[in-house]
């Protein structure tokens, strides 16, 4: 565990994590500072009325003159300020980082494009089923800091690139990068491989790296010391028919699982190779798999109307989410697909083989509907928003149809968050259809 007595502590960011940092650091008899670039963050008024707080900019007095800056992940660390303290020798980590080196339980580590929310809660129901205590969260749920109030006997951590930029003292009992597709490139000016290269932090120092054999930018860049794969075809953990397997063994069939779609069975297939490799009982593991049916707007089926399916899929914030949820997707009716928001400019492109397909009706919404209407444009109607494309959609299907809102980038352009699109989506369906 480190000592932070006598340390100049400076919080970036407030929110749910910015003020487990200040908990943590409060506990721990230093008092930090706190600042934030929004005027009126969320939690300004939970702050203890001791801590200093500096709000609508930076403070570069303070970063300066700071030991330790705590950075929230949505501060980037090319940031001109954050680099000017860099320069001048601060220290600079994230909430992770600080959860790691208080942490004396084993830690499991998922990172990812996309579906690790899914695994990151799949396991959690793997230990909970098998009877241990464990603590679930860092970019889903509960700050990671926060898990260290409970016992546990195992932590799970969902991380993203942003949290794996700080985080040095991570050693996790096992840790997986699911996948990398294109996300987030308007703070990776590099590119993919920039991005790739802040996921594949999550391998170091792990004991057991979980990789997907079928993403060949998942691959550790050096040998691990012990390396298991999945895959729908090819890996340790993959599918064989209709069943899930491990080494050849067959562990369940795919219909005793709620979660549908290959990529919900690929998600399973992670799950299991990383609960096997930090120890989880395989019976508990099987038993949570077959009750689990999913979070919430990730490929979830919000309403079936007259033989008329409508998916939430309002997670689907980038291409290769998207790309996941149409790959072997099966319908006998029309697919009306939902596309749109903010793309954070991404390349649209890898979703055009997908599109040519002969029952497919396009609707494109939000602020980069016209790029993603040209993908094909003889099947593309463009609407300004999300609820005028569903009243649409709503007058013209019919029974085997599946209305699918996968939209392949961020809702910020329109919506609170992806969580408020997808309830407004919900909402609609079941008004409409």
């Amino acid at each position: 565990m480190a000592d932070y007595q006598g340390k100049k502590v400076v919080i970036i960011g407030l929110g749910i994590t910015g003020l487990s940092c200040v908990d943590f650091f409060l506990a721990r008899g230093v008092t930090p500072r706190v600042m934030d670039t929004r005027m009126s963050p969320p939690g300004l008024d939970k702050l203890p009325a001791n801590v200093e707080r500096w709000s609508g900019s930076l403070n570069d007095d303070w970063l300066l003159s700071a030991d330790l800056i705590v950075a929230s992940p949505g501060m980037a660390l090319a940031h001109p300020s954050l680099a000017a303290a860099a320069q001048a020798g601060v220290e600079i980590v994230g909430d992770i980082e600080l959860f790691c080196r208080e942490a004396q339980r084993p830690v499991i580590a998922i990172t990812g494009s996309n579906g690790k929310s899914t695994v990151t809660t799949l396991v959690g129901e793997m230990a909970k089923a098998s009877g241990w205590k464990v603590g679930v969260g860092g970019n889903i749920g509960l700050p990671a800091l926060s898990l260290l109030d409970a016992p546990a006997d195992l932590y799970v951590l969902e991380l993203s690139s942003f949290q794996l930029e700080t985080t040095t003292s991570l050693r996790a009992v096992a840790a997986t990068i699911l996948n990398v597709t294109e996300d987030h490139m308007d703070r990776y000016p590099f590119g993919l491989q920039q991005y790739r290269a802040a996921k594949l932090r999550i391998y170091e120092h792990a004991q057991v790296c979980v990789v997907n054999a079928e993403d060949a930018l998942t691959q550790p860049v050096s040998r691990p010391e012990k390396q298991v794969t999945f895959g729908a075809q090819h890996g340790d953990y993959r599918l064989d028919e209709q069943y899930l397997t491990a080494s050849g063994e067959t562990l369940m069939k795919v219909s005793e699982m709620h979660m549908v779609g290959q990529h919900n069975y690929t998600n399973a297939l992670a799950a299991l190779a990383l609960a096997d490799a930090a120890g989880i009982p395989r019976s508990g593991a099987l038993q949570a798999l077959k009750a689990f049916t999913g979070l919430a707007h990730r490929f979830q089926l919000v309403c079936d109307n007259r033989g008329v399916r409508w998916i939430n899929d309002s997670k689907a914030t980038n291409v290769g989410s998207t790309e996941a949820a149409l790959k072997g997707l099966a319908v006998s009716g029309t697919l009306w697909l939902l596309l749109g928001g903010d793309g954070k400019s991404a390349d649209f492109s890898p979703l055009t083989a997908y599109l040519h397909r002969d029952n497919i009706r396009v609707f494109c919404f939000g602020r980069d509907r016209e790029a993603l209407a040209a993908l094909r444009p003889e099947v593309s109607t463009l609407t300004e928003t999300m609820a005028q494309a569903v009243q649409q959609i709503a007058a013209q299907v019919q029974a085997g149809d599946m209305v699918l809102l996968s939209p392949a980038c961020a809702s910020l352009d329109q919506f609170k968050n992806f969580e408020q699109r997808g309830d407004q989506f919900a909402q609609l369906a079941r008004e409409m259809g």
